[in-house]
Parts: structure tokens; C-alpha cells; sequence
């Protein structure tokens, strides 16, 4: 807790918890901060992304890099635009190498710093005093389009599938408060405490706040090893223990989450064997059910061994932006994405995470999250959902809400 109060003394972090889901047979860190700002490297469309980046991490070989990409980056990746308006203000990509970093693996605490010795940073921490309860405001979100404009929108998405343009896409819609005043610190910690998601991301860029509490890993570096756990089926948590089990039973014998799951597994595999060496791409676990806090999420495991000649950050290239927030084929749902949401995701369906000194990397996907520039005012929840054919407008409507649901509670104090 101590830790989310000492942040509040910095401009640039990025705090990353895995909430004690140690069950994750690639869990690597409990907790994981980098706090403050030794160099920074910030980039649009462009300018070359990529390329930069990778230059960027070459300058620092012995170093922690943090840092995010925007789902807008696929206009650096692919032939298309992105034309709504930026209401986030968050640059397209953004890295740093921290003045300080925090690791917590199980009951051993690291502490490094290029400014402080590791016992006085620790008795920095710890001798702050206990903030009193601020003051909390209710916040009520907005939603940018009506609920009949969004079952609209669903039979239109089913039409083009019929026509046979794709077989599924994510369609998003966002919640926004247009000057909302809250403390991001204060609903970072009680929405972490609310979800304990597995990929909980708390960011800061300036006046640009990231705050996440994300059940998916878009793609993880082990050695030489890729992984990627794409999430696609959702279901609400039952009341009763017997309620619970039936529901979580429903959502693995679904034929419709089951047909999304592995249309996506399917994309997956194809953009990880451009990076991996043949043969090696593989399913581990498919149509696998795990318990969150409100829902439960039918999520596969697919890995491969990177190619000698791809790098890092060629991988994330040719993984990137994530299938599980796209659709398959994931070029033609991107273009109707932008034809019929009616946001600029920005950050949301982007990734947020670290490059290790290692070659190791870890990327969440950054869905159920709130985006918050703090001089406007302007806070914004994107939420959606996998459509296909089979879809009915009015249950994806209600997995919206349901997603957002943990996040309006506590935006409601």
C-alpha cells in the first residue's frame, strides 16, 4: 500500500501486479515498479517506432525498460488510420529506464536505484505516513453511444459476416466523464483490491494516468520461448457455490465462446510462426476456464521458439495489436473497427509492460481500465466484446456492462 503513496512523488511509473496468481506457470514477478525517469523515449505513427525502440533498449542492455504500445501503433504496422479524436493525449509508444526499481518475488523484496542506496529508499518508503480517507465524489460515466445504437451497430458487424468480409470482431464502446475529479491513487488501490487481477497495470506519463486491472497476457519472452494466453468467452460469477460450478461448466461447453476462442487461438498461432521457428508453435492449453473477481474467462495458452534471427521486439511487431481485440482476419476487422466504433481506443486494447535485461519481456493486454488525464479531467472505460455470427445484440450489451461493472463501482466511491 506504501508503495502506491510513495509513487504520488513521480511523474513517470509503472507499477505492475499479479495480485498472487502464482499459479501461472510463467509468473515471473509478484510485484514489479519502476519509479522515475533516467531516459525516456516517446513516439507517434511514423516516426519509426519500432526502430526507435529498438535502438533505445540497446542503449540500456543492463537495465529494466517500462513502457507501453497504443492500439493506434497499427498504423505503423499496416496500411490504415486511425481518425477519431485523441481525447487521451498519451503518446502512441512510450518506454523509460526508471531512476528506481521495486521487486517483489514471493518473501524476497528487491530494491535498486541509480540514485539511492537500497536501505534508504526502503526506510524512504516505509516512514511515510498513512494518508487520511480523501474525500470521495461519486463519478457517473456517460456512454458515447445510445444502447440501441449499439445493437444496431452488432447486426451490421453479423451482416458483414454473412457477406463473408471477416468471421469475428471486437467491437468497443466507451464510457467517459468529460472533467471528472478524482485521485487516481486512491482509485488505482481500491479497484486493485475490488478485481486482484493477474496483470494489474498502474501507469503514469505526466498528467496521463493508466488505471488497469487486466486478466490477459498478450505476449510473454521466456529465454527463447513466446508466449501468448489470448482471452475470448466471458461469463458472470455465480451466487452460490452450485450456481458458481454450473456457470463455469456453461462457458466451457458453449459451441459459440468456443468457436471465438479458437478462431482467435487460430490467429495467434499464425502471427507467432512469423517469428518462431517452424514446427514449434503450439497449443498448449485450449478453451482453459479461470475465476476473477465477477466473471469467468476461457482463455488458451500458445507458444513457439523464437527464431534465431528475430528479435524481441520483431516479435511484439508481428504479434501486434493483439488478435483477442481485433477479429480475424485481423486487417479487415481493424478497418471496420474503425469504420463503425466511434472512439479512438488509444492506450485500451494496447499493452502495458517491461523488457527484463535478460531478453525477457512481459506485455498484459490493457482492457478493464480507466484512462485519466488529469488537467481536462477526461476519464474514459472502453469495454466490448467478440462478435460472430451468432452473436445476440443484446447479451454482448450486457457482457459490456458486465466487464465494466467492478470499475463503475468504484468510480461510484
Amino acid at each position: 500500500m506504501k508503495i502506491i503513496q510513495w509513487l504520488e512523488h513521480f511523474q513517470q511509473f509503472s507499477y505492475l501486479d499479479s495480485n498472487g496468481h502464482t499459479q501461472d506457470p510463467y509468473h515471473k514477478f509478484d510485484l514489479l515498479v519502476g519509479a522515475g525517469c533516467m531516459d525516456a523515449l516517446s513516439c507517434n505513427t511514423g516516426q519509426g517506432a519500432f526502430v526507435q525502440l529498438a535502438y533505445f533498449q540497446k542503449q540500456y542492455p543492463q537495465e529494466y525498460i517500462f513502457g507501453y504500445f497504443t492500439y493506434d501503433l497499427k498504423n505503423e504496422l499496416e496500411n490504415l488510420h486511425s481518425a477519431h479524436e485523441d481525447r487521451h493525449g498519451f503518446p502512441e509508444m512510450q518506454f523509460f529506464v526508471p531512476e528506481h526499481r521495486i521487486e517483489l518475488r514471493g518473501n524476497t523484496l528487491t530494491l535498486a536505484s541509480a540514485t539511492t542506496q537500497p536501505e534508504a529508499l526502503y526506510q524512504q518508503i516505509q516512514s511515510l505516513k498513512s494518508k487520511p480517507a480523501s474525500h470521495r465524489q461519486g463519478v457517473d460515466l456517460q456512454a458515447r453511444i445510445s444502447r440501441e445504437e449499439y445493437l444496431s451497430t452488432i447486426q451490421n458487424i453479423r451482416a458483414e459476416i454473412l457477406q463473408g468480409n471477416l468471421y469475428e470482431m471486437n467491437f468497443c464502446q466507451e464510457f467517459f466523464h468529460p472533467a471528472a475529479e478524482i485521485d487516481p491513487f486512491d482509485v488505482f488501490r481500491r479497484l486493485n483490491q475490488k478485481t486482484r487481477a493477474p496483470f494489474s497495470a498502474f501507469y503514469r506519463w505526466h498528467e496521463h494516468f493508466a488505471l488497469c486491472a487486466s486478466p490477459e497476457r498478450f505476449l510473454a519472452k521466456r529465454e527463447n520461448k513466446l508466449i501468448s494466453q489470448p482471452i475470448k468467452g466471458t461469463i458472470r460469477r455465480g451466487k452460490t457455490e452450485e450456481e458458481d460450478l454450473a456457470l463455469k461448466n456453461e462457458l466451457y461447453l458453449s459451441p459459440k465462446n468456443r468457436a471465438e476462442n479458437v478462431m482467435i487461438v487460430d490467429l495467434v498461432r499464425n502471427d507467432l510462426a512469423r517469428s518462431c521457428r517452424a514446427g514449434t508453435v503450439t497449443v498448449e492449453e485450449l478453451f482453459g476456464i479461470y475465476g476473477f473477481a465477477t466473471v469467468y474467462q476461457m482463455i488458451s495458452t500458445v507458444s513457439g521458439t523464437l527464431r534465431e534471427d528475430s528479435s524481441a521486439i520483431e516479435a511484439i511487431q508481428y504479434a501486434f495489436p493483439m488478435g483477442s481485440m481485433t477479429g480475424a482476419p485481423k486487417i479487415s476487422s481493424m478497418q471496420l473497427i474503425e469504420q463503425l466504433e466511434s472512439s479512438r481506443r488509444g492506450l485500451y486494447s494496447g499493452a502495458i509492460g517491461y523488457f527484463a535485461p535478460n531478453g525477457d519481456f512481459d506485455f498484459n493486454v490493457l482492457i478493464r481500465s480507466l484512462l485519466y488525464k488529469q488537467h481536462s479531467g477526461y476519464l474514459s472505460l472502453q469495454v466490448g466484446g467478440a462478435i460472430v455470427y451468432d452473436s445476440v445484440p443484446e447479451e454482448e450489451y450486457a457482457e459490456c456492462l458486465l466487464k465494466a461493472e467492478r470499475i463503475v463501482e468504484v468510480l461510484r466511491g
